[in-house]
């Protein structure tokens, strides 16, 4: 085989690859309208506060882990609720780097939720997650308004947190 043509083939399978994890079938992730679907799951109270126990990151921020998505979602406010096992995805401690930005950014007026595959299994089998990372954004009323598989850029999720905001929220800086 011609050395260009391997490369275009090359180049063709690395970019599948890739998008594998966007890549949307029938019986994927809830869908944007669909009502997010309310479960207990694991708290840092429930583990007694060893943070080790409720996910596999390794600098872990408290915050993602006060509520049970089924008391966030009876909150009334927007959720931020991440898909990310970092146990086993490198590209999970990314996503999870960027959530905590957005949890300073954003913690007054959206509850940031870290679901871990090992430690809240029945989240991801809820959600119908295959792959991680998975961002969802669920607004006041409990439906999916934004769903992604894969890595995120700041800008994205940031642009999704701020379309399930109030009218008239100010972004924070």
């Amino acid at each position: 085989m011609p050395s260009p043509m391997r490369n275009l083939l090359l180049t063709g399978l690395v970019i599948s690859l890739l998008a594998g994890c966007n890549v949307r079938q029938s019986n994927s992730a809830l869908a944007r309208g669909e009502v997010a679907p309310r479960l207990p799951t694991k708290t840092l109270a429930d583990v007694g506060g060893d943070i080790s126990r409720i996910t596999t990151y390794r600098q872990p921020d408290e915050r993602m882990y006060q509520y049970s998505l089924d008391k966030a979602l009876a909150s009334g406010k927007p959720i931020l609720l991440e898909f990310a096992t970092p146990g086993h995805c490198s590209v999970c401690d990314r996503q999870l780097q960027i959530t905590k930005a957005m949890l300073d950014k954003y913690q007054s007026q959206v509850l940031f939720l870290h679901m871990d595959q090992y430690m809240n299994p029945e989240a991801f089998k809820a959600y119908r997650v295959f792959g991680d990372p998975w961002t969802f954004v669920i607004d006041s009323k409990g439906l999916v308004r934004f769903q992604q598989p894969g890595a995120m850029l700041y800008s994205e999720m940031d642009a999704a947190i701020h379309d399930v905001l109030p009218p008239g929220a100010q972004k924070t800086n």
